[in-house]
């Protein structure tokens, strides 16, 4: 009787948990198409910009986990262009003086692209050598200012990543 009672027991946990596994294979949400990337923007509108941003960024996260640390730059005819351009020069200095590890990626974006070359250039200027391996650089930007960005941050030992906003 003893034997017959754990018998049921056995096969009652295991006909519990077929059926559970069962309902979880019919709970997974259904696929859902990706939808193709958006183009730059070719206005100065900042909102076109930050949508586009938070596009472009994630599909070139690429096995980045962390956060991303994102500097953007509006147009040159904001009103107050150079005090921003000020601010986030020091944001971006003091973030990559800090020290940015593995598994991090900055990325950085504007319609002002020579004037965002201009920062990630000054950002990374005394950088040590190798010091930041396993670290993405994104650019988002003219081809124009592509070699001069990457020759500025590739000594530092990241992945350099450069978006051409012309062809999109």
């Amino acid at each position: 009787m003893k034997k017959t009672m754990t018998r049921l027991m056995v096969l009652a946990v295991v006909a519990l948990l077929a059926s559970t596994l069962a309902a979880c294979k019919k709970e997974e949400a259904p696929k859902v198409e990706a939808k193709p990337p958006m183009s730059a923007p070719t206005t100065d509108d900042r909102q076109a910009w930050v949508d586009y941003l938070n596009d472009v960024v994630p599909r070139n996260m690429g096995g980045i986990t962390n956060q991303p640390y994102v500097y953007f730059l509006p147009a040159e005819d904001t009103a107050d262009f150079q005090e921003q351009y000020n601010r986030l020069l020091i944001k971006a200095q003091t973030d990559v003086g800090r020290g940015i590890i593995t598994g991090n990626m900055l990325a950085y974006a504007s319609p002002a692209s020579s004037q965002m070359a201009d920062l990630v250039v000054a950002s990374f200027d005394g950088v040590p050598a190798d010091s930041m391996k396993g670290v993405r650089v994104l650019f988002i930007g003219d081809p124009a200012d592509n070699e001069r960005v990457k020759a500025a941050v590739e000594p530092a030992g990241v992945n350099y990543v450069f978006i051409d906003t012309s062809k999109q």
